[in-house]
Parts: C-alpha cells; structure tokens; sequence
C-alpha cells in the first residue's frame, strides 16, 4: 500500500512531468531550423568549413539581437565530405526528416546543382551559397537563389585590367568541374570582346596533383596574361609548378585559391604577384565588412575568407525574405526571394526570374609580399596592381 505522501509525490511528478513534456514542445516552436550541408572532409574541407562558421555567426548574432519573427534560429547541418551523392541524401533527410523550415545551400556548384535538384523536387526555397555556375539556373528550377557573381563573369575585371596595360596574349588553365570550366568559358567571350587571342588552353581532372606537364606547356606558349580556374589544393600545386619553370607571366590570376591566407602561407615569397578573383574582399566597400572580419577573428581565431561571407551572407538574404514575407511560408519566402533588392555583407542581391543572380560582380586581390591587396576596381583599390615578367606590348 502506497502512503498518502507517496502519493502526493507521485503526483507531483506526473504534473511536472507533463509540464515538462509541454514546456519542451513549446521551445521546439520557438525555433526555426535552417538546414544546410557543408564540406568539413574531403577536397573541399576547407572552404566548406569556412563557409558553415560564416552561417553560425550568422545565426548567433540574430538570436543575440533578437529572434526571427519571434523565434531562435537553430542551424542543422551536416558533413557531407565533398561528395555528390552525401549531399542528395542529406538533403532528403533534412527536409523529410529533420523537417527544417529554411534551406541553405553547400559549398561549390557541383553539389549545389545536386543540392537543387532536391530542393525542387519538395518544391523547398534554398538559398544558394558558394555556387557561381549558370548550370544551375540553366535548369528551369524556380526554388534556387544565387548569391554569388555568375561564373562566366568571374574574370571579366582581369581581362579589363589586361586590356588597359595593352596586354593581349592568353592562356587558360582550370579543373574540369563545372565552375571552372564555365569561368574559361566566360572568359573566352570576354576576351573575344578585348580583341585578345587565345595562345594556350588545358583542362586538368579532379584528382591531378602533377602539374609540372602542363607548366611547361605553358611556359612554351609564352603568354602574358594566365588564367587558372582553380580550387585550393590544385590552386597551390599549380601556382608551385608554375614557379619552378621560373615562367613569370605579367598576370597570373586564379579562382579561390589566392583569397586564403593560408595560399600565402605555403607558397611564401612564391605567392608575391599573383592575383585572385573573388566575391568579397573587407576592403570592397561592402557593408558591415570591417566589422564582421574584426568579430569574425575575434571569434574564431582566424581572418574571414571569402566562403565565410558566403554563408554570412546568405543567411542575411534568407532573413530578409522571411522578415519581408512576414512568415515561414513556403510561397510567400520564394516571392521574396525572387523580387527583392538587398544588399547583404557579400554585396547587392537582385535575382532574375530563374533565380540567377544579376547585381554582383567579383573583386581582384593580388599578393604583393606577405599582404593581399584590393587591385581591381581601382576606384576603391588598396594599391595598383603590379605586373611581374615583361612588360605590356602597348604604353600605359
């Protein structure tokens, strides 16, 4: 037989039990779930992470001013390891599973288009990330929204730079995956436009580590102008073959790789003159940009990256359609997304009626000893650029 404390005790705990139970769904309303996969293994580890610290402090300084119409943001996110088909399942068991409100797209535009298709096909708004290809907004999709400059145009400031030095002679060089490749394509068109002539191109696979071969069949057709449509790692291991030919074009520009600190770290004196071409840079003259790299450091402990303002970014434009939308809505955030005009940490935003981004155009950096330095615009640049090698064919 039960005494009657034990009763009043028992009692007790199965009211507080159900408050319990009640007080937990409650907070679970309170929250909105942002899904998202990022690279943190594989050979895009270190962009994808990059770019998923960029999405927490995102995250964490909206919920430390305040909430999402009224509610905390929580990420959920996933490795997905560089691969194609991680990417398709998470992105199934995040929307079907996991049952997120937003969407946020992966690193690189061959997993974004595999990221997309997902999307699409739960009829899911996603917000794409570092994804630049026009692959992805070629497909009819109308949930994907591009925050990035279109890959085509990522070289279009080089070439005017080239342009105005009287440079003419080109040579392309770029991974066969889907950015680079487009990026040599867009260049192509744009060189066509500067009356330049094509004197060298060669496309290299995923895994290529060798680049001695294709330095030397560089060095042979003697540009003056290199364009190279690079990740990180075969970023680097060119840069590297290149400098042992001792071949010192004027302009040696490449995609990603130069962007990173660590670019300089491992090629040292090596990296002195190389250009970049990226989305975002703290001296471009976008807003918040000082701030976000001081707190950025502060809070990581190291300098932002150009895939860290991806995700920074991104998260801005989905919160600015979710304000703008009044809801959490499917329909009503998509609207948002494909007409409003904003201007997010990564630059303006203004999409066509694919999804395709229309307002943003790519900066040029160059390393020029230990620092990078803003070169293109040069109305806003840190320093004029320098061109190492000969010396252009025309006066300046």
């Amino acid at each position: 037989m039960i005494k009657p404390i034990r009763w009043v005790a028992l009692a007790l705990a199965v009211v507080l039990g159900a408050l319990s139970v009640a007080g937990h769904g409650a907070m679970q309303r309170e929250v909105v779930r942002v899904g998202v996969t990022s690279s943190l293994s594989g050979p895009l580890a270190e962009l994808g992470r990059d770019q998923l610290l960029g999405v927490q402090m995102w995250a964490d300084d909206l919920n430390a001013r305040g909430a999402l119409l009224g509610r905390r943001v929580e990420i959920v996110s996933y490795d997905d390891a560089s691969d194609p088909l991680q990417v398709q399942d998470l992105y199934e068991r995040l929307i079907t599973e996991d049952q997120v409100d937003l969407l946020l797209g992966p690193y690189s535009s061959d997993l974004t288009l595999v990221a997309a298709r997902v999307a699409e096909s739960h009829d899911f708004p996603m917000v794409a990330l570092g994804a630049a290809a026009s692959k992805i907004w070629d497909q009819g999709f109308r949930n994907i929204f591009q925050i990035d400059a279109q890959a085509p145009d990522y070289m279009d400031p080089v070439l005017e730079l080239a342009e105005s030095e009287g440079f003419t002679r080109v040579a392309l060089i770029y991974q066969a995956t889907e950015f680079p490749q487009e990026v040599a394509a867009g260049a192509k068109v744009e060189m066509a436009k500067h009356g330049m002539e094509l004197v060298f191109e060669e496309s290299y696979p995923l895994d290529a580590t060798d680049f001695d071969g294709v330095a030397f069949r560089l060095q042979a057709a003697d540009p003056q102008v290199v364009l190279a449509g690079t990740f990180f790692e075969d970023g680097v291991a060119l840069a590297k073959a290149i400098r042992r030919t001792g071949f010192q074009p004027s302009i040696l520009a490449m995609t990603v790789a130069p962007a990173r600190r660590e670019f300089g770290d491992t090629l040292q004196e090596d990296s002195s003159g190389i250009m970049g071409v990226v989305a975002w840079m703290r001296s471009g003259k976008v807003p918040m940009a000082y701030d976000f790299s001081f707190r950025y450091k502060e809070k990581f402990g190291v300098n932002a990256a150009v895939h860290a303002a991806y995700g920074y970014a991104g998260g801005q434009v989905l919160e600015a359609a979710v304000r703008l939308a009044g809801t959490f809505e499917h329909d009503a955030v998509r609207e948002q997304l494909r007409t409003m005009v904003f201007r997010s940490l990564l630059g303006d935003y203004r999409v066509d009626e694919s999804g395709r981004q229309l307002a943003k155009r790519t900066f040029v950096l160059q390393w020029q000893g230990p620092f990078r330095l803003l070169v293109q615009p040069a109305d806003i640049r840190d320093a004029p650029a320098q061109f190492p090698g000969r010396e252009p064919t025309a006066a300046r």
